[in-house]
């Protein structure tokens, strides 16, 4: 079971089970009763019921719960539950009639149970034969010659796989369906049934009708043995059939194979240790002599791996060397506590987290199919794509589901984890990529390791594109176009703004004065009054202010929060004449006066008469020549001058008119207007608000730029979109709206992006091509950085592309990250699973109690065939360090 609790839970319903049935008067009552039981704690009951609570309630509030975890609502409808009760009315039915009307004669291998017995063995092959086509290698040796050769795109592996995946729902019906029944059919016919109960009929009788539903192709395995051992041994006095009922035969024979199973297992991980050992030139010397007595006293050492198999314990591999131990018994998962709730969470964690969804609805398929081998609480998957690798553990499995696990190691990764990374890529492209004129059985190059590739998964997910952007964001022409494109992208974000604005406030409340003209105030671009000069305007922060260089090289412009301080604990003066640049956080900007720094430093400052007012410039009453032109207007606090009149005269120059009127002309805020081009016309005609939009643009304009209208370095362009402003006249007045410096920062970006589109698809045609550009960033895009909250927030609302500029100081360039979303295939192989065990028990005895933390340390250290450094990553915290880890996942498997 996946947690403690539900292992309590069920084991006392079980023990309690098989005791009912013991005082059950009746013979037929105590096979329904063995049967009806046996299925329904096959059943996930406790997420069948959580989703008929769900259901209930909210049919009765009338509305459809979205709450509802892993697809609940969608898996447990009332087909489900329509299945699951048809499937119990009828193997109730077909128990009492067969035990009720058939005939026994056990000795007879004519009788109705032998001949199910035959049919179960034909069952069984036929089961065998499908499961192995539909993984890439036949007993993890022989290439699959059915399965596709070489997949590289979903659609081609899709395309191929259409015959496996037909063939999974054939297998998938044979499982849920014929051979359940075919075994009750089976049980019901046994002669053990008819008599008196006794302790060991009840016991094993019950543990017979609950695994064939429980885990149906171990229950037909041993069912074949029985029926088998049955036919051939005809003698009744041997002590098999003289003492011992069909259910305690089912019973040992199901002892023996699991520990079978785990014999070859830990023997293989033993001989895997061994060759690792041998193989690893840095350490043969000293492992040689380990190697030679494991050799010379070979014996022994299988009796410890018969030992640690009975007892279902690890076999721990001292400091992973060839010096076995028999480790402590421990449950399946390995460790204590509830899965899912530790983890190494960081920056990379939310994209393990976006495809969790998508690769749990692949795995569904890939389980039912068969795709996986055979599904067994404690199985281990490794998972690979680009720098992804995710580590998949079943925790518990019955009928119709199957509960895992889902772990997602680091991305960031060490020389260790490269060197097995690497090995994980050539054991799965040897069985994937392989050419089509390639033997059609081939070998498993790589059959000695413990990974096994079995299949690939597609899975919608973020591929991820690292680029060198050198001769593109240095280049002077780029640069240079970079600069009118800027002004563009600021008018287009600007109105579009605005029309969304308009379009939400109409929606709340309708506008009174629609038809009046509206009066704004605009400080003009020619005022008369000018009373204060540009240099006496000058505001600076408080804060520590960065210096401003174009020298980035060793260290990656970030956006750092500041510290709120006072301005008494210290102001650090910046050198006179420099030029100062100022950091901005979110919405806060951390400015003081200017009069409260020159009393903190004991700087000289102009006196003003305390009975005067600070001079205010002449701000006239401007009003809209268009009616409708307050549907567009800008917040009134982005429309005060911050700039000197020369300035502003210089920047509207640049302010692109033709442009303008062209945006206007796309916007959708007006459709619903009864004459919509003449309202635009009107609107375009406004000189008024066009000068509003001048003053806003370039205002921006120059802040992005700082003082000096100068062809941006690729320092600057990088600053600028980290959010790093220059110094400027117009820095302290944006800062003060944040809403606006967002939208100003964002245009940047935008222009940036169409800079390395435009060199590397070709120059932009027309207005047209250029507005379409912008709606795809606008809609299909996040652009910024890494490090933004809203960079996770696209990922897992799932952007299809993602854009983030950075600079690698190693190789002193700058480099492009793009993240696309798309379906891509996962390739996915079994893990030897005594080897994680083995690996894990080692482990926790190495840190636990031989206190070896050593980072360095030997059992951490990478190997190509045990994959070291993986396995303990894998490993939950604090011993291992998986950077996701997701709560236990239910997975419908019909």
């Amino acid at each position: 079971m996946s947690t403690h609790l539900r292992l309590l839970i069920m084991f006392i319903i079980s023990t309690g089970t098989a005791v009912t049935s013991y005082f059950i008067p009746s013979t037929v009552g105590v096979v329904l009763f063995m049967t009806g039981l046996g299925f329904l704690l096959s059943l996930n009951l406790s997420e069948i019921v959580f989703g008929f609570k769900h259901s209930v309630t909210g049919h009765r509030v009338g509305t459809k719960s979205k709450a509802l975890p892993n697809g609940l609502a969608k898996q447990f409808a009332w087909k489900e539950y329509l299945f699951y009760s048809i499937v119990l009315v009828l193997a109730l039915l077909e128990t009492g009639l067969l035990h009720h009307f058939a005939g026994f004669s056990q000795n007879s291998k004519n009788s109705p149970q032998a001949i199910v017995g035959y049919i179960l063995m034909i069952l069984f092959i036929i089961l065998w034969i499908l499961k192995e086509i539909q993984s890439v290698y036949i007993f993890g040796i022989f290439r699959n010659p059915i399965y596709p050769k070489h997949v590289q795109t979903v659609t081609l592996f899709l395309e191929k796989q259409t015959k496996l995946m037909k063939i999974g729902v054939v297998r998938r019906i044979l499982i849920n369906l014929v051979s359940p029944f075919a075994m009750i059919a089976f049980l019901s016919l046994d002669s053990s049934l008819q008599g008196l109960h006794s302790v060991s009929v009840s016991i094993g009788f019950t543990r017979a009708f609950r695994m064939v539903w429980q885990n149906t192709e171990n229950a037909l395995l041993e069912t074949v043995i029985v029926s088998s051992v049955h036919l051939l041994i005809s003698n009744t006095d041997i002590w098999w059939n003289r003492n011992l009922d069909t259910g305690i035969r089912l019973l040992l024979v199901g002892i023996m194979r699991d520990r079978l199973i785990q014999f070859i297992s830990k023997l293989q991980f033993a001989v895997t240790v061994l060759l690792a050992s041998w193989t690893e030139k840095k350490r043969r010397k000293s492992t040689t002599t380990l190697c030679v007595l494991n050799i010379v006293f070979s014996p022994f050492v299988l009796v410890f791996i018969v030992f640690s198999a009975l007892l279902s314990s690890p076999l721990l591999p001292l400091f992973t060397l060839p010096l076995f131990l028999v480790g402590f018994p421990r449950p399946i998962q390995s460790w204590p506590g509830v899965v899912g709730t530790t983890a190494c969470v960081c920056a990379d964690t939310v994209y393990y987290y976006q495809m969790v969804p998508s690769l749990n609805t692949a795995l569904q398929s890939a389980m039912a199919a068969g795709s996986l081998g055979l599904l067994l609480p404690g199985s281990h998957y490794l998972g690979r794509f680009q720098d992804r690798l995710i580590w998949i553990m079943i925790l518990e499995c019955g009928y119709t589901y199957c509960c895992i696990n889902i772990k997602g190691l680091e991305l960031q990764e060490t020389s260790c984890h490269t060197a097995e990374a690497r090995r994980v890529d050539e054991v799965f492209e040897g069985a994937f990529e392989q050419e089509e004129y390639a033997r059609v059985c081939s070998i498993n190059e790589h059959f000695g390791n413990v990974l096994t590739p079995c299949t690939v998964l597609p899975v919608k997910l973020y591929s991820d594109a690292r680029n060198v952007l050198s001769g593109i964001i240095d280049s002077h022409d780029n640069l240079k176009e970079f600069k009118g494109d800027l002004v563009k992208v600021l008018v287009w974000i600007l109105l579009q703004y605005c029309s969304r604005r308009s379009n939400m406030q109409e929606n709340v409340h309708k506008t009174e004065n629609k038809g009046k003209a509206s009066l704004i105030i605009l400080p003009p671009l020619n005022t008369s009054p000018q009373t204060e000069s540009p240099e006496d305007t000058d505001s600076l922060n408080s804060e520590n202010l960065d210096d401003w260089s174009d020298d980035v090289f060793g260290e990656e412009a970030t956006i750092k929060k500041g510290k709120e301080e006072k301005v008494l604990s210290g102001i650090n003066l910046p050198i006179p004449g420099s030029v100062e640049s100022q950091r901005v956080g979110k919405h806060s900007t951390g400015t003081v006066t200017g009069n409260s720094l020159y009393q903190a430093v004991a700087l000289g400052y102009p006196a003003t008469d305390k009975g005067k007012q600070e001079a205010v410039a002449y701000i006239p009453l401007m009003e809209f020549s268009c009616s409708h032109s307050h549907l567009l207007s800008l917040p009134e606090e982005w429309i005060s001058n911050c700039l000197p009149n020369s300035k502003v005269k210089e920047m509207s120059s640049l302010f692109p008119e033709d442009w303008y009127h062209f945006v206007l002309r796309q916007l959708e805020c007006f459709h619903s207007e009864e004459n919509a081009s003449n309202v635009v016309e009107e609107i375009a005609k406004d000189r008024v608000l066009k000068d509003f939009y001048v003053q806003a643009v370039m205002t921006c304009y120059f802040s992005l730029f700082g003082v000096d209208n100068m062809i941006p370095s690729p320092g600057h362009i990088l600053r600028v979109y980290s959010g790093v402003f220059p110094w400027s006249l117009a820095l302290d007045w944006l800062t003060e709206k944040p809403e606006l410096f967002q939208l100003a920062l964002k245009a940047f970006r935008y222009t940036l992006k169409l800079m390395i589109d435009k060199a590397s698809l070709g120059p932009i045609e027309d207005f047209k091509e250029l507005t379409n550009c912008l709606e795809e960033y606008e809609s299909d895009w996040y652009i910024g950085l890494v490090s933004d909250e809203k960079w996770k927030e696209a990922i897992l609302q799932e952007k299809p592309y993602l854009f983030s500029l950075g600079y690698d100081p190693n190789m002193g360039v700058y480099t492009g990250r793009v993240l696309t979303l798309q379906e891509l295939l996962i390739q996915v192989g079994k893990l030897n699973a005594e080897a994680v065990r083995g690996q894990w028990a080692n482990l926790s005895w190495e840190l636990l109690y031989a206190t070896n933390d050593d980072e360095e340390r030997y059992s951490i250290q990478a190997h190509p065939l045990l994959l070291r450094n993986l396995t303990v990553q894998a490993a939950d915290p604090p011993l291992g360090y998986p950077i996701y880890s997701s709560k236990p996942l239910h997975i419908h498997l019909f």
